[in-house]
């Protein structure tokens, strides 16, 4: 949905992450839910505490391992596949976030797009359908995508956007394809955790330049800027950064042929409790000797400072003097536009302009590009949550916040078509033939969505729900095709097995509501559950038998009979409360809830490694587990309320801590059920036939068929992408998915 700029909303959003209780238990009925925010604004700058995503992949003070990711991902790969094949059932029409956008010099209408967690797509119809154009069992993070000027096409793995509450993938290096994506070579820079741009020279194809933005999380590896004369056969670094967090994100070619370069460095680091994102070796630099020598651009640009956040740089095709720059603060707001016509050497700050700072709102460092029209130097567009546009070279702007999706990441015009420009935003890929000025038609197949959560119901095999990142929750009834239903963030969706019209979903923080009418009209009700403090992604469930009571978790557990409009607290606050650091006051909440058939016993886990269990409704609690990784999920056999299973989070280096647990006894023991499951995230599981167990995880969907410790890798098909939730239809032998870059997939089961 749109972003507004209001300060209300900004305000709305921060109280939501503060820690306050804004939605009191019994709440008028006629009260107004908070309006959704797209994207956390912190209350200290980038450093939380808008951290959960992030938090729930790593063991508490640690952050993620190097290579993590590939590691897990090629443990995974070694495990025997067994089942049918994976379905992919949408969303088709939609599309999730986009990197890098690429034309073919060779092919006309022929565009290429990096999804973020989603792989490189082809469209050969001038962005109207996206297909396949990267391996389906190589990491899918993408952070660029190039053409050479022989038709060669180069994809940089690992997203340079670093993410805020969220999680962006680090890569596996550089890579090319010379028959457009149906076959890959690896080039190499395996270290460089993700790739901002790659630029080719347009006369000498075997010329590569690679800005490689480096491991957010672990200092040192490949960073910098790459330069390879040999066509990727071997790379030579050419400009190295201040400090071992120092990497570029941005590397441009002077098309005067003059040997002239310029490199933005960006130094960017995410710690579990803090996220630093600028530094002294932010700044942008420039080479006149092609690579050889360096050195950092001052002349009116602000001076190296722990202040200095992302930068965005455009040069003119046709005025190569003439250069725009977008400086953001470390702490995420916009500092300054500037401008250069002497390629650098003197740079003037342009007018302060509240709709271009709006635009970055307090989180430019999820952007910093800067676009300029190959045949009109002082036409400019900038990326913020809206398209910003210049006219006059930065003198006056205006905001497009209405004619696509927000949150915006790539633009290339394409010279074969005059007036015809696409851009790449966190709602997919769109195309505008007048130049940009309006009209833009978004890709009509686009398959790369990033879900959090899925929803199905025995009722209608066709029915199917999710949340979404950035993007709504999204429904697959309503209208010809996928559509949202509610914005925001999608967090979790539920849907009545006994009535499909009843759905429910969340967006951020626990905003839920309920429908009777499948979603056309929706009603808030988290405005009567009592609650000091909610997890982004908040549980709401229903009772296994009578789905008439539901269950609400926030720190503590809330009840429902009548199908979410009255709500009792039926505990006290069952983590260990808020952190001590102002930034951690938001954690200390429920994450997952399991009751069990027998209308007395719930279970539940916390962020704080705790899992609970009351056996009479809540009038007594037991302790079952503490001092675990983040606990994603409690699942309770249906028929057997002693039989429990507990899934854990977070990327480990060589630790046997596990991953899955088991009880026969209600939680008096557990037994470690992890076997041979690769080292990544569980995010999910569920129980199928009998004593089969289905996990979801980081680095695929595993079946257990006795009941853990044995696991194989699940059907034929499914993308090496995360998958945050799996749903079980016994009732037609299905398996759903919902995966965090490639949409909903679906496989038969026994």
């Amino acid at each position: 949905m749109p972003r507004r700029r209001h300060f209300a909303l900004i305000l709305a959003t921060v109280l939501l992450g503060s820690g306050t209780a804004l939605l009191a238990p019994g709440g008028g009925a006629g009260a107004s839910p908070p309006r959704p925010p797209d994207e956390y604004r912190p209350v200290r700058g980038p450093s939380a505490p808008a951290e959960f995503r992030y938090l729930q992949k790593t063991i508490p003070g640690t952050a993620l391992p190097r290579h993590a990711y590939d590691t897990a991902a090629q443990a995974a790969r070694r495990l025997p596949q067994v089942g049918g094949a994976w379905r992919s059932i949408g969303p088709t029409n939609i599309g999730g976030r986009v990197t890098s956008l690429a034309l073919d010099p060779h092919r006309p209408d022929t565009l290429y797009a990096a999804a973020a967690s989603g792989g490189v797509w082809v469209s050969r119809d001038a962005g109207g359908h996206f297909a396949p154009a990267w391996p389906d069992d190589w990491t899918q993070a993408m952070g660029a995508v190039a053409t050479g000027p022989d038709g060669t096409l180069y994809a940089g793995t690992g997203e340079a956007n670093p993410g805020g509450g969220s999680v962006t993938y680090e890569g596996t290096g550089l890579y090319a394809s010379t028959d457009g994506g149906r076959h890959w070579r690896f080039l190499g820079l395996r270290d460089s955790g993700a790739i901002g741009a790659i630029t080719v020279d347009p006369t000498d194809p075997k010329r590569i330049f690679v800005a490689a933005a480096g491991s957010l999380y672990s200092p040192g590896g490949d960073r910098g800027v790459y330069r390879s004369t040999d066509g990727g056969a071997s790379w030579q670094r050419v400009l190295t950064g201040a400090n071992g967090f120092t990497g570029a994100t941005e590397v441009l070619l002077d098309p005067t042929g003059s040997g002239r370069l310029y490199a933005v460095l960006w130094d960017h680091r995410r710690e579990p409790d803090l996220r630093t994102y600028g530094g002294v070796g932010s700044g942008v630099y420039r080479s006149d000797d092609g690579g050889q020598t360096w050195r950092r651009l001052a002349g009116g640009l602000p001076a190296a400072s722990p202040e200095v956040g992302r930068i965005g740089l455009g040069q003119s095709p046709s005025d190569p003097d003439r250069l725009y720059a977008i400086v953001n603060t470390t702490a995420g707001p916009f500092e300054g536009f500037y401008g250069s016509t002497d390629g650098g050497e003197n740079w003037t700050r342009l007018p302060a302009n509240t709709d271009l700072a709006d635009s970055q709102s307090s989180f430019g460092w999820w952007f910093g590009k800067v676009f300029v029209d190959p045949d009109d130097p002082r036409r400019v567009h900038v990326a913020g949550v809206p398209l910003m546009t210049t006219t006059d070279g930065g003198a006056t702007w205006r905001a497009d916040y209405d004619s696509m999706h927000v949150d915006h990441h790539a633009m290339i015009w394409d010279p074969r078509r005059p007036g015809r420009v696409y851009v790449g935003n966190d709602g997919g890929v769109y195309r505008s033939d007048t130049d940009g000025e309006g009209n833009w038609v978004k890709a009509t197949h686009q398959p790369f969505m990033q879900f959090y959560s899925v929803a199905i119901t025995p009722q209608d095999v066709s029915r199917v729900s999710g949340g979404t990142q950035d993007n709504g929750s999204l429904r697959s009834w309503g209208g010809p095709a996928f559509n949202e239903y509610l914005g925001g963030d999608g967090e979790e969706n539920q849907i009545n097995p006994t009535d499909k019209e009843n759905v429910y979903a969340c967006y951020q923080y626990g905003n839920c509501f309920w429908s009777v009418d499948g979603g056309d009209t929706m009603t808030y009700f988290a405005n009567r559950v009592t609650a000091a403090r909610r997890n982004w992604f908040t549980p709401v469930v229903f009772d296994p038998v009578d789905p008439s009571v539901m269950y609400y978790g926030a720190n503590v557990l809330n009840r429902s009979t009548d199908g979410g409009r009255t709500w009792t607290a039926i505990s006290g606050d069952l983590t260990g409360g808020p952190g001590r650091d102002p930034i951690y006051t938001n954690y200390g909440t429920i994450t997952t809830v399991a009751p069990a058939g027998d209308g007395r016993t719930v279970y539940v886990g916390t962020d704080d490694g705790r899992v609970w269990v009351t056996r009479d409704l809540g009038a007594n609690w037991q302790l079952l587990l503490s001092g675990q990784p983040w606990v994603t999920r409690v699942v309770v056999d249906a028929k057997r309320a002693d039989r429990v299973y507990v899934t854990l989070s977070a990327y480990r280096s060589g630790s046997d801590r596990p991953y899955v647990l088991g009880s026969d006894d209600g939680g008096r023991s557990f037994t470690d059920l992890t076997g041979v499951l690769p080292q990544a995230p569980v995010n999910d599981l569920v129980i199928g036939r009998g004593r089969t167990l289905y996990v979801a995880t980081d680095q695929g969907v595993f079946v257990s068929p006795a009941g853990g410790r044995v696991w194989l890798r699940l059907g034929r098909g499914l993308p090496q992408v995360p998958v945050d939730d799996i749903e079980y239809d016994g009732t037609h032998h299905r398996l759903v998915a919902g995966t965090f870059g490639r949409g909903i997939y679906e496989v038969r089961v026994v």
